[in-house]
């Protein structure tokens, strides 16, 4: 190993260290990690009971997609906790924290990219839309994903952070139209559409609040302290993904038979070819 390969993995640590100690330090920060890990936990044990008598092809795709949001989330929570994926940023000018080196959870946007799109897998499969509308919500959701995280990890510019934001924000515009004009015709010809409606609203309203509390941190206006920015997403993540996906799992193990269909059709909708 080369003197400079050496002093690298030195700082890296260091780092790491210095990060893991500040997260401790902060009851506020530290409390919304751990508290998320826990729930997570025990959310995997209690999909794993409603699911095990489920047996049609398209209600197990909905189970296998609901079990990955809690597994995604106790992964990356774990990374958050060890301060994996958490690092200090300097603030550009312009900023309201300008010159100053903040806390950045970075680790939730890996939570988010792989998570919400099986949030909305799960959402397509219920209402039994067709693949490319399916690809179309995952795709513009990634790329909502991706590029906030690229607004808040920009240190060269102010700007260029609040316009990576607004990037993200047409990205999730997009995907509100999937969930909102789109998928809800599908859900009523799939004889799903009052689950999904209620599904539908918990979703929308809470991922609304996401770009808001960007807005309002540290990484927009600085109006809110890392520690309560922190909660305030964790407990958005609690309440979109582990009560979601209760509620739509329930549904399903109750009502298999009105998912009892293959899956998605390569077409409109989710409705059948018709004969020759």
């Amino acid at each position: 190993m080369t003197a400079a390969s050496t002093t690298a993995t030195t700082m890296l640590q260091a780092t790491q260290s210095d990060v893991l100690q500040e997260i401790q330090s902060n009851f506020l920060l530290n409390s919304s990690i751990w508290v998320n890990i826990a729930l997570a936990g025990v959310v995997i044990l209690l999909f794993v009971a409603m699911g095990r008598d489920i047996e049609s092809p398209r209600a197990k795709l909905i189970w296998v997609a609901t079990m990955l949001v809690p597994l995604v989330s106790i992964s990356s929570y774990a990374g958050l906790a060890s301060g994996l994926t958490v690092g200090f940023l300097q603030m550009p000018p312009g900023h309201a924290l300008a010159g100053q080196e903040v806390l950045s959870p970075w680790g939730r946007y890996l939570t988010w990219t792989f998570s919400t799109p099986m949030i909305l897998l799960a959402l397509g499969l219920l209402a039994d839309t067709d693949i490319a509308s399916l690809f179309t919500a995952i795709t513009m959701d990634i790329g909502m994903c991706v590029t906030g995280l690229a607004a808040a990890l920009i240190t060269s510019s102010h700007l260029l952070r609040w316009v990576f934001y607004g990037i993200s924000c047409a990205f999730f515009v997009a995907v509100l139209y999937v969930l909102l004009v789109q998928w809800p015709a599908d859900a009523e010809a799939a004889g799903t559409s009052e689950i999904f409606g209620t599904l539908k609203i918990l979703t929308v309203v809470l991922w609304l609040g996401y770009p808001i509390l960007w807005a309002l941190g540290s990484e927009g206006v600085a109006l809110l302290s890392v520690g309560v920015t922190s909660w305030g997403y964790s407990g958005l993540d609690i309440l979109a993904k582990y009560v979601f996906a209760f509620l739509l799992l329930r549904w399903v193990a109750a009502n298999e038979g009105a998912v009892s269909g293959s899956g998605m059709s390569i077409g409109s909708g989710g409705a059948a070819p018709a004969d020759d």
